[in-house]
């Protein structure tokens, strides 16, 4: 009867190892299901393209320090800038719209005069040490600023043309 029992015992255990309580285990296979991620996606920050921030307080990098701006436009320089912009920018820039470089309108709402006047007369020292020069080349696929070899006559000259594109 000890023995029977032992039996008896040992068939009903067996029974509910066997069984593991009636949980299926699911195999991970291919589901139509789309599954709960395991990471939280972060939001993407838009920013804001080099060419459209604005930095009035960089002055740059290079020979001008200080320009003083008269209220007024000085019509007979700007249309000298005019000339020199277009006999020796005019391959990369357009006056109103982004080319192989960006588009001067407005720069002086973006740019300090000073800025602006160091890019032209400085851009190789400008590219390797100002931060918003850099960001530029980046954004500019990597075309940096050719060194023209301008006068600061001709630098403040063509600084007279952007102005009348405001």
């Amino acid at each position: 009867m000890k023995k029977a029992l032992n039996i008896v015992m040992l068939l009903f255990i067996s029974f509910f190892i066997g069984c593991g309580g009636k949980e299926e285990k699911k195999k991970e296979g291919f589901s139509y299901e789309k599954k709960a991620p395991t990471e939280q996606k972060t939001k993407k920050v838009e920013s804001v393209p080099a060419s459209k921030q604005i930095d009035l307080d960089n002055k740059g990098i290079g020979p001008i320090s200080f320009i003083s701006l008269a209220s007024e436009i000085d019509q007979t320089m700007a249309n000298h800038g005019a000339d020199v912009f277009k006999k020796m920018c005019a391959a990369c820039h357009r006056p109103d719209k982004k080319f192989i470089g960006p588009a001067p309108k407005n720069i002086l709402s973006r740019r300090s005069p000073e800025w602006v006047m160091n890019m032209i007369l400085n851009p190789d020292e400008m590219v390797q040490k100002d931060p918003l020069a850099k960001a530029l080349l980046i954004e500019f696929n990597g075309s940096p600023m050719a060194n023209q070899n301008l006068s600061e006559e001709d630098a403040r000259a063509i600084l007279e043309y952007f102005r009348t594109l405001e």
